[in-house]
């Protein structure tokens, strides 16, 4: 029985329906995924901290005697030169109250002491007496000598008697300075404490101190006037121009860090990059804990700013900066990207692409960095790798570009 043309043509799209559908049953659908071409280029692995700045030569002003710190006759922020600019005056501390028991003692000190005056000056007066007494007979013997009535003896004792008067007279000179000088201190101890006692007679009254540098006035730790004790700090000075940077660092990352080490000093607030070199690492560390609760043993690391002055402006002392530390540069390295490698077998691979067709490919890796791995075998120039390779993906899984199919 014979078709009719209507009857074929349905036929014929069943049948082609019919066959695509089988076509796209045992077909095997590409899997997209993100591709990256392997090269060479410049790489660096860099230790990133967070860092501040400070002064490097602080100079700190402190009390040198107990007293009363008057007010600051400088400011923060104010210009001083060396041995010239004020910068802070102390009053000597004034006599303190005494008690009925210390007054009472202090005045039996005193009377004691007008006592032992009057007895050098007593002694004084005698020693005068004997001096004057020892000197008519040296002369009367003298004067009998030379007549030759009385011998050379009696002149050569008499002699040694009129020195010993000398010598006692002396004495009883010093003993009667003495004396006042224990009379005046024991007086003192009385003296009340009153706002005049502390002018001298010329006119000072206190302890002046200059500026021991030509520098800032960074800090003013006593602005108005109160009582001090020796050693109270009153300012500190420095040139905020002579800054470094202190980083903290885990001490494992510090030991893999020579003298020299270049840095990158970014978010200090400029639009620049800032240039660092690491001056030295502190030889102890601390155990700090950590946002996480974990305890880590940290390290000062210091870091001379290169950048001059007037390429960091605004720049000041504690102010929070970034650092890249460069551990280890090349000029021209093959990388990989870190996103195409994962662990196999022990060791790292990546997947290559050939012909549309993932390939499981073993490599060897070297310095990494934030973002890409130092290829030393495995890989060469130009090979296509995926770069975060899914569970779908594995060796002979065809695949496709993701950006071809947007």
């Amino acid at each position: 029985m014979k078709l009719s043309a209507r009857n074929l043509i349905l036929v014929g799209l069943l049948a082609a329906l019919a066959g695509g559908l089988f076509y796209a049953s045992v077909r095997t659908v590409p899997v997209p995924v993100d591709l990256h071409v392997v090269a060479r280029g410049p790489m660096q692995v860099t230790i990133n901290a967070d860092g501040k700045t400070q002064i490097r030569n602080i100079y700190e002003v402190a009390a040198p005697l107990t007293g009363t710190a008057r007010r600051s006759p400088v400011e923060v922020g104010q210009r001083v030169i060396k041995d010239e600019t004020p910068v802070a005056v102390v009053e000597p501390a004034a006599p303190s109250l005494l008690d009925s028991r210390a007054r009472i003692q202090a005045e039996a000190a005193v009377r004691e002491a007008e006592a032992a005056r009057h007895l050098a000056e007593s002694d004084l007066r005698k020693a005068d007496e004997d001096l004057a007494y020892a000197q008519s007979q040296f002369e009367r013997v003298q004067t009998l000598v030379a007549r030759g009535v009385s011998s050379i003896t009696r002149l050569e004792d008499e002699t040694q008697a009129l020195a010993i008067a000398r010598a006692a007279r002396d004495a009883a000179a010093a003993g009667l300075d003495m004396a006042e000088s224990s009379l005046e201190r024991t007086r003192a101890a009385l003296i009340a404490p009153e706002g005049d006692q502390l002018a001298g007679a010329n006119g000072e009254c206190c302890v002046v101190l200059r500026a021991p540098i030509d520098g800032t006035v960074l800090e003013v730790d006593v602005i108005s006037e109160r009582p001090v004790t020796i050693g109270t700090r009153l300012l500190s000075i420095g040139q905020p121009d002579d800054l470094e940077i202190v980083a903290d660092l885990l001490s494992a990352d510090a030991v893999r860090l020579r003298p020299g080490a270049r840095a990158m000093v970014e978010r200090w607030g400029g639009d620049t990059v800032l240039e660092a070199r690491l001056r030295r690492v502190e030889p102890v560390a601390r155990t700090k804990v950590s946002a996480l609760g974990i305890e880590e043993q940290r390290v000062d690391a210091l870091f001379d700013i290169l950048t001059p002055p007037e390429g960091r402006a605004g720049l000041g002392e504690g102010f929070a900066v970034f650092l890249r530390i460069v551990e280890w540069q090349a000029d021209d390295t093959l990388q990989v990207p870190l996103s195409a490698l994962f662990r196999r077998d022990g060791g790292w691979a990546v997947f290559t692409v050939t012909d549309g067709v993932a390939q499981l490919t073993p490599v060897q890796i070297g310095r990494r960095s934030e973002t890409a791995a130092q290829v030393l075998s495995g890989l060469v120039p130009g090979a296509v790798v995926i770069t975060h390779p899914s569970d779908a993906i594995g060796a002979g899984v065809a695949v496709v570009d993701r950006t071809t199919l947007e």
